[in-house]
Order: C-alpha cells, then structure tokens, then sequence
C-alpha cells in the first residue's frame, strides 16, 4: 500500500510520499512514489502515485511523451501546456490509454486497474493547483476550502491535517504537519514504510529548491516520531478523567439525560430471580 500527501498553501505546495510496496507479507519492496517534472524559470510539476505499482510506472514514464489533441493547436504536453488544468488533462489522457492497453489483460487476470495520483505544481503565468486524478482520468481540483490530497492509506494521519492546516499555513509548518501525519500512519499501519520523499516547493520559484529523502536515521524525522508521541501523551494525560457527579467537577460526564436506560426484566410478584 501506500500513502502520501499533498498540499496548497498561499506560500506554496507541500508533498510527501512513502515508498514501501507489497505483494504479501514476504515480499515487500521499496520503490520511489514521487516524481518531479522541472523546466527551471518556467514550470514545476509533481506527481504523487498509489494502487497497482506497473500501472503508474507505466503512467509515468508516458506521461513525459504523452500529448492530447484537443483540435485547438499543437498537441498538449506537459512541458508546452499553458495552465496546470491541461497537464493535468495530459495525466488523465496518459491513464486511460495505460487502462486501454492493459485494461482487459488486466481483467483476466482478475487484477483491477487500480491507480490514484496527486498532480500538482505551477506554470509560469498562472497561480500555483493542485489535483487529485482517479483511475479513469477524470480530476478534481483542491480549494481554499479542502487545501489538501491524500491516496493510500489515508485514515490514519487525517485527523492532523484536518485540525491544523488552512491556506495561510505557513511552509515549514506545513511540511512538520504532513511529517506527523505520515508518522501517524507509519505507526498504525505496517503496509505505508519508510524512506519518505518529501517536497516543498515556494511560490513563483518554478524550481526544486527544497527536496529530502528521509530514512530510520534522519535526525529530524527521528526528533518527531519521539516528541510527538511524548507531547500526545502530555496532552492526554493533561485532559481531567470523566466524573459522573456534577459535585465533583465542572465537566460532568452525565448530564442527566435518561435516553438510554438500561432493558429491566419486570419481576411479577411471587416470581422468584434466577
């Protein structure tokens, strides 16, 4: 499995990805999830990619060749597009033709075309977007409202990014806010593993100024699963435990409601209990 993130802020884009894959228990890999796509001084592009591992290498490597006639000029590639919406339009042409030449191969072999990808990134001359593209080609596009992409294993460090993050999150922040998600799910879940590729890329730069590789011996990353677990515990710990008698505290736990009371056997008279 896998995960990886993706984030709009007004300052810029942060990602981050895994890179354990696995077929079984006894035969898990590591292969790289993130690719990056730079012309210096013109464009930064971003991919992040989850589900079936031949299906997005696949995706990937077409993607830098592929070109969508849209009738309305030269064939679009992602180094001629004008707007992050037609590299992204690009993507998608790039999965349904992977899903047309392996899609029924695939389907008898009882394998779904499983693929999910994270595309983000700015072109000179517009405004930084980032997408979330599903396995048949069709995207949607993160708003000031949702600034933020997970695929994979996403449940577990959801609940950071929704209780910190909003667009004017500053980009170091951001990118320790991401870490902690990913540290989140690296101790829930066994099929999300480490080393972690992470970007962060600063607004009209159109260039790969901060990008890191994070293994078991990163000193930073190394600080943060310990802190963060300690302070979690603080905070707990910090929290009064439930007290059922309004007397005793001013955060009682019952509130005197009788909504749910407990089933009773009626005891006619005479009856004696078992």
């Amino acid at each position: 499995m896998t995960y990886c993130i993706g984030i709009k802020l007004d300052a810029g884009l942060v990602f981050l990805s895994d890179s354990r894959t696995n077929a079984g228990l006894d035969q898990i890999s590591t292969f790289r999830k993130m690719m990056v796509y730079e012309q210096t001084g013109d464009r930064l592009m971003v991919m992040l990619s989850s589900g079936n591992l031949s299906i997005s290498q696949s995706v990937r490597e077409i993607l830098q060749v592929e070109k969508l006639d849209d009738g309305a000029g030269p064939p679009l590639t992602i180094w001629n597009a004008r707007s992050m919406f037609d590299a992204a339009r690009v993507l998608g042409s790039a999965v349904r033709r992977i899903s047309e030449q392996d899609g029924p191969s695939l389907k008898q072999s009882g394998i779904d075309l499983n693929v999910s990808m994270i595309f983000g990134g700015q072109i000179r001359g517009e405004a930084m977007r980032l997408f979330l593209v599903y396995s048949a080609g069709n995207f949607i596009e993160a708003t000031r409202e949702t600034c933020y992409f997970q695929i994979g294993e996403s449940k577990y460090g959801k609940p950071v990014l929704d209780r910190m993050l909003t667009p004017a999150t500053p980009l170091p922040e951001a990118a320790k806010c991401a870490l902690v998600s990913m540290d989140s799910t690296l101790k829930s879940n066994l099929s999300v593993g480490l080393p972690l590729d992470l970007l962060v890329y600063e607004r009209e730069s159109f260039t790969t100024q901060r990008l890191a590789c994070i293994d078991e011996q990163n000193p930073y990353f190394h600080m943060i699963r310990s802190t963060w677990g300690r302070k979690l515990r603080q905070a707990f710990e910090s929290i009064e435990d439930p007290q059922w008698d309004l007397g005793q505290t001013a955060h009682p736990l019952h509130s005197g409601s009788e909504r749910y009371e407990p089933m009773r056997k009626i005891t006619h008279p005479g009856e004696k209990l078992a």
